[in-house]
């Protein structure tokens, strides 16, 4: 083993005795000290936790998860170390004395939990840069963002210093880094897998979820996290829904349509649908309405619940907020609240206008993001021919779908002669995180969408 081995490959090799626990934990903290610092990706290490619960996986049961090492974005709680959620101001907070739910099912699985990762502060950013712990950086160049919010998730995965990180996303921030990375990225849907012991930054948009180099990685992370949470008051009560056991099954291609109009695209984005569209044989395109107003409630929701959240810290720390985080917060908490009551409504209506579509089809393909990694520190982009900023508007195709909280995996692909991925997202209907899994296990099972460890950091 030379430690960038898929979750799954690690567990058969666990379960065969083919290596132990303590030896793929110890490769993994090795890997993590050699090629972090470069990297960005981790702001604190649980060596001597990951240890201790590797040596105890291998002195007993050996659960679907047996010795898979992985990490989480700093807005989890992590029993012994501050929840920072990327923060300057969080730091004086008391450490955490549990773990978040998510992580005790994973650990319980077998996982072992090896550190927490960077990300953008508290969860306000799509580009992978954080003003207190510096940038977590591309792995497939160093000079390009990870994205964000979960941008620390998506580095430590694609440089395969972890098979596995969790991540959280409000408006993208699983299928920004995945995309801009070159992973898998599973946004489970709203209400599905426990948020309870994480920092929150909007309650009523918040998901939590995985990112992996691998589909079938993804569905057993996501399979060990199912269950009800009463410490979660946002969370359905349903009947656990093993995904893993069914990725073979595939999609009928006349269930499966492009989304047309808002999420067309431009350049390599339009390019990587119309890939995946043709691998799977998809010739059926399908309208999502009024997603420009989604978008902008989407937009109003966050800036207001962000700011209600902030609104103690805003008022007596404003200078150790990062100034762009700051000034976003501040204009949210100065929005009437009729504009907010009005997104709302919006928000049902759009949600029942989507949720319809499914009727006539089981799967909508959109792009992840509507580039590839801009260059750190990179401030404007040209969006449709107009020039924006980068840093809110990365997630132009990402906030309309997690707005009505809907079911998607963004897979990579990576289009002949482009040194950098892109993603596309495989949206389903609520509660069927298992056919857009599906989806995404026959398009890499053909080999049109892959997740290679970072060539840079393939090798030791």
């Amino acid at each position: 083993m030379n430690g960038t081995e898929s979750a799954a490959e690690i567990v058969t090799a666990v379960k065969t005795g083919a290596t132990t626990v303590r030896a793929v934990v110890e490769l993994a903290l090795s890997r993590i000290r050699q090629h972090d610092g470069r990297l960005g990706a981790f702001t604190d290490l649980v060596a001597q936790r990951a240890q201790r619960t590797a040596d105890a996986v291998d002195a007993g049961p050996k659960g679907p998860l047996a010795g898979v090492p992985f990490a989480v974005k700093n807005l989890f709680d992590v029993e012994g170390l501050v929840t920072r959620a990327g923060s300057k101001i969080n730091r004086d907070n008391a450490p955490a004395t549990r773990d978040a739910t998510l992580v005790t099912r994973l650990e319980a699985a077998g996982a072992i939990l090896v550190g927490a990762l960077n990300m953008g502060e508290y969860a306000y950013d799509f580009t992978g840069e954080n003003a207190h712990d510096g940038a977590s950086r591309n792995p497939h160049n160093l000079d390009h963002m990870s994205g964000g919010s979960s941008g620390g998730s998506g580095s430590a995965v694609a440089a395969g210093l972890v098979p596995l990180a969790l991540g959280s996303d409000t408006n993208g921030s699983i299928r920004v880094p995945s995309s801009l990375c070159g992973l898998f990225g599973l946004k489970p849907t709203y209400g599905r897998l426990s948020r309870a012991h994480s920092f929150p930054f909007v309650a009523s948009l918040d998901h939590l979820g995985p990112l992996a180099r691998t589909t079938r990685d993804l569905a057993l992370s996501y399979d060990a996290m199912q269950g009800f949470d009463e410490a979660d008051p946002g969370l359905t009560k349903r009947p656990l829904e093993p995904t893993e056991s069914r990725l073979k099954h595939p999609i009928p291609t006349g269930r499966i349509a492009v989304a047309d109009g808002y999420f067309k695209g431009e350049g390599v984005a339009s390019a990587a649908v119309a890939h995946v569209a043709a691998a799977l044989g998809v010739s059926r395109s399908i309208s999502l309405p009024d997603v420009p107003a989604a978008r902008a409630a989407a937009y109003l929701i966050t800036m207001v619940e962000g700011a209600s959240l902030h609104l103690d810290r805003l008022r007596t720390r404003p200078q150790d907020f990062d100034p762009d985080v700051r000034d976003r917060l501040l204009a949210g908490a100065m929005l009437p609240g009729v504009w907010v009551q009005r997104a709302q409504k919006l928000r049902r209506v759009y949600r029942d206008a989507v949720v319809k579509l499914f009727d006539e089809v089981d799967v909508i393909l959109a792009p992840s993001t509507p580039m590839q990694a801009p260059r750190l520190g990179q401030k404007t982009a040209m969006f449709n021919g107009i020039e924006l900023p980068v840093r809110p508007n990365m997630g132009v195709f990402t906030q309309p779908i997690s707005f009505i909280g809907l079911p998607v995996v963004s897979v990579p692909v990576w289009l002949e002669g482009e040194s950098l991925p892109i993603g596309v997202q495989v949206i389903a209907a609520p509660w069927r995180e298992d056919i857009a899994l599906r989806v995404a296990y026959q398009l890499e099972e053909m080999g049109a969408v892959r997740a290679p460890v970072a060539k840079e950091f393939a090798n030791g």
